[in-house]
Order: structure tokens, then C-alpha cells, then sequence
């Protein structure tokens, strides 16, 4: 008996000697010049905690860029029909009236210049003057070659093709959501994309712009100068639209004021003839096919370099990312990282995200939880050491009580600095269980020992 006592307690006298388990843990005073201060994780020392300065590491810039739109030529118009054999006509001039256009909404088209005008606050003379209020308020935007206006902090918004109600809606989503006040007036300030061209015994060759309201006939001569043919018994108005050539006898469209606001449509050519013959009106209309072909073709080449480009923009943005995911595997990149011990899932460092923050629950959570059983949720630390040289060796131990559930919510605000420790204390009944588990081996041998000895 006397022999199994001593078995006993030189085991526990090996155990008292640190030969045994010992556990981690946090301790609010030490000795020497090291300051230890256990802080609360409370609402009020979140804040302080938070207010440490960080600037989260970037992505680089070839996470961040485009490679450009991809947009696609627009097809050729139509070709127009053989015009007729001169020979083959009567003396009397014959009248055939383009199909009448229908009342329409417009449509913003690629040119249009979009005036967005914003409310401004300011003084009582400001508004009175009107002049800075114009000035900061009013602002317009070109719809490009992909039918899109670009608008600082919004971005592109694609508005060809719509109407002004429409296009409206559309701007007031965008401005939504990038969480900007949605009020606004919109306006179409320059008439670009619709037009009707003008040409042949006119004072001035031009060209005049579709707006709001319809452009007539007589309206179109008007901003042409009038017509200038002297014998109006041959001359006549030739109309192109979609491949078909009009024409109105220059006496009859006096004559007659319907045929005098005959509505145009966007793309129609207006040819006013002096001569019987078509051949100078089929010259004309014949120049006007070519140089929309000519512009045809110019832009399917700018299209094709801009897709060339476009290629090669993307092909080295993904070239520069895939270099850095392999530094990033290999290790190569400089990045924060948090580390976590105790009573924790896995024994790990967890990195901190590009270009935000991290908490306190991100930790605990992607590394698997809290083991409830092991751990003391009572005693969950975040170790901090102090950046001020003239505190060196300071630590601020931020303890979070998670018996109440309720606290996790402060975990889910505390943010975490580089090199941070995660530490999470084991239960009581742990920290015994391992001390038994760690002995047990000992006091069996010892005590085998010592009954062959007896024996």
C-alpha cells in the first residue's frame, strides 16, 4: 500500500514539476515591462478599436478595367429601284406622293446632344440671375457610336432607340442605383441623328434635322433658301425614301397646300429638278448611295480595329490576373493576414480581403465555427499589439463574451488589423479532461511498476 501512495504522488509531484499539460491563456498582468490590458468588447470599444487607421491591400488595375464595348456595324440601306426610261414618259409631268408618316414619338438616335438638367440650391440672387445655377445645372451629353452617353459616376447608359419618356426611365434607375438623387429634367438640346438632305436648283444645299415635331416639305425648301427654277412647267421635287423615287410636279405642289406638308422621314433625299430628264436626279441620288456606302464601309473598318483592340486589351487584362493569382498561390504578394489559436477549428492564418475589411465573425466563421464543447465562448480575445514605439510590448487583449448570443453582433462589427491573434480560451472541464487524458498513461506504468516490484 505504502508503495502505491508513493507511485501517486510522485506522479502528481512530476505534474506540479510542469511536466504535465499546461494551457494557454490570457493573463492581465505580467511580469518585467510588458503591459497587458483586458478591454470588454462592448458597443462603445468597437469604436475605438475600429478607429485604428487601415487601408485595406488593392487588387491590381487589371481587376478593375474594361476591355471596351463590343458593338456591331448597322447594315446598308436599301438600293433603290431602276429609275424609268425618260423615253418611255409622257410630256406631262406625273405625280406619285410618298407613303404619308405616321405621328410618332421621337427617338433618341446616335448625335443627339441630351441636355440633363439637375435642381440647384443656391441664393436669392443666384436664382434671380440664373447665370451659376445654368452653369452647374445644365449639362450635355453626345450619344456615341454604341448608342450609349457616359455620365460621371453613373457610367454608360444606352438610350439609342428610345423615346424621351423612356429614356428617362431608364436614366432614373441608373441614378437610383448609384444612389444619387433621381431628379432631373431631360431634353434633347441637339438634333443629330435624323435628317433630311436637300440638293439641286435650291439657294443653298443642305441639310435639316429632324426634331421634335415633323419636317415638311415645304419647311425643308424654306431652310434650303427656296427654289430657284425659273420655269416651273419642267421642274419638279423628287423624293428618295427606302429605294423609291417620288416625284411632285413643282406646279401641282404650288398649286396644292396639302401636298406642300408632305411630312419627311429620317434618310429621305430631296432632289428639286429643273429638266424633264432624270438623269441629273438620278446622278444625285446615284452620289447619295455612294457616299452612304463609302460611310458603310469606313465604319465596319473602325468597328473591326476597335474589336482588334479590344482583343488585345483583354488578352493582357487576363494575362496580368492570372500572374497574380500564381504570385498569390506561390506566395509572392504581400497580403495581411490574422492569425487564430486556442480553442479554434484549425490552427490557421486567415488573410485579409483585398480592398475591404475584415471582422471578427469572418475569422471565427471561415475557419469553421467555435468548437462548442472545448471551448469557453466567455473568453474569445483578440490580441493587439500596440504600433506606438514608446508602448513597446504593450497588448490589448479585446475579450468577447459569447454566453450572451447577442454579442456575436459586436463580432460582426469588430474589424480586424494585420497580424492580429485570434485566441479563444478552453473550458474548465477541458483543460481537466486533457490533464487526466495527459496523465493517465503515467499512472498506469507507474502503478504496473510498482506491483511487479511487489511482486
Amino acid at each position: 500500500m505504502t508503495r502505491w501512495i508513493a507511485a501517486l504522488v510522485l506522479v502528481f509531484g512530476v505534474g506540479g514539476c510542469g511536466a504535465i499539460y499546461q494551457s494557454p491563456k490570457v493573463n492581465s498582468f505580467r511580469d518585467g515591462d510588458t503591459k497587458i490590458r483586458v478591454q470588454p468588447i462592448t458597443p462603445e470599444s468597437v469604436l475605438a478599436a475600429n478607429r485604428s487607421s487601415y487601408t485595406p491591400k488593392s487588387l491590381p488595375s487589371a481587376f478593375y478595367a474594361t476591355a471596351g464595348a463590343n458593338t456591331s456595324g448597322v447594315g446598308g440601306g436599301a438600293i433603290p429601284r431602276p429609275i424609268e426610261d425618260p423615253s418611255n414618259q409622257t410630256r406631262a409631268l406625273q405625280l406619285s406622293v410618298p407613303p404619308a408618316v405616321q405621328n410618332a414619338p421621337y427617338r433618341v438616335g446616335i448625335g443627339d446632344v441630351l441636355l440633363l438638367a439637375t435642381p440647384q440650391v443656391g441664393s436669392t440672387v443666384e436664382q434671380l440671375t440664373g447665370l451659376l445655377a445654368a452653369s452647374n445645372a445644365r449639362q450635355g451629353y453626345t450619344v456615341q457610336d454604341d448608342g450609349a452617353i457616359a455620365i460621371p459616376n453613373v457610367g454608360r447608359v444606352q438610350v439609342a432607340n428610345l423615346t424621351l419618356e423612356d429614356a428617362e426611365s431608364v436614366l432614373f434607375q441608373r441614378l437610383v442605383e448609384n444612389q444619387i438623387d433621381p431628379t432631373f429634367s431631360l431634353e434633347v438640346a441637339e438634333f443629330n441623328s435624323q435628317k433630311v438632305s436637300i440638293g439641286g436648283a435650291v439657294a443653298r444645299p443642305t441639310v435639316v434635322p429632324i426634331g421634335l415635331s415633323a419636317v415638311t416639305l415645304d419647311e425643308a425648301l424654306a431652310a434650303a433658301g427656296g427654289v430657284t427654277a425659273e420655269n416651273a412647267e419642267f421642274a419638279s421635287v423628287r423624293i428618295y425614301r427606302d429605294g423609291t423615287l417620288y416625284q411632285i410636279p413643282l406646279s401641282e405642289l404650288y398649286s396644292t397646300s396639302g401636298l406642300q406638308r408632305t411630312r419627311l422621314a429620317d434618310g429621305d433625299s430631296i432632289f428639286v429638278d429643273t429638266q424633264f430628264q432624270l438623269d441629273q436626279a438620278q446622278a444625285y441620288f446615284q452620289q447619295e448611295i455612294r457616299a452612304a456606302e463609302f460611310r458603310q464601309r469606313a465604319r465596319i473598318n473602325a468597328l473591326n480595329e476597335l474589336q482588334a483592340a479590344v482583343n488585345i486589351r483583354r488578352s493582357a487584362q487576363q494575362d496580368a490576373r492570372q500572374n497574380f493569382q500564381a504570385r498569390l498561390e506561390l506566395g509572392d504578394v504581400d497580403r495581411d493576414y490574422v492569425y487564430l489559436t486556442g480553442e479554434v477549428k484549425n490552427q490557421a492564418r486567415f488573410a485579409l480581403p483585398f480592398g475591404q475589411t475584415a471582422t471578427l465573425a469572418d475569422a471565427l466563421f471561415d475557419n469553421g465555427g467555435l468548437p462548442i464543447r472545448t471551448a469557453d465562448v466567455s473568453q474569445i480575445y483578440v490580441l493587439r499589439g500596440s504600433a506606438d514605439p514608446r508602448e513597446f510590448g504593450a497588448v490589448t487583449a479585446w475579450q468577447l463574451d459569447g454566453r450572451d448570443a447577442t454579442n456575436f453582433v459586436l463580432a460582426s462589427r469588430f474589424e480586424l488589423r494585420p497580424n492580429d491573434i485570434v485566441f479563444i480560451a478552453e473550458q474548465p472541464v477541458t483543460r481537466w479532461s486533457r490533464v487526466v487524458t495527459q496523465i493517465t498513461p503515467t499512472l498506469i506504468n507507474t502503478a504496473a511498476n510498482v506491483a511487479t516490484a511487489a511482486n
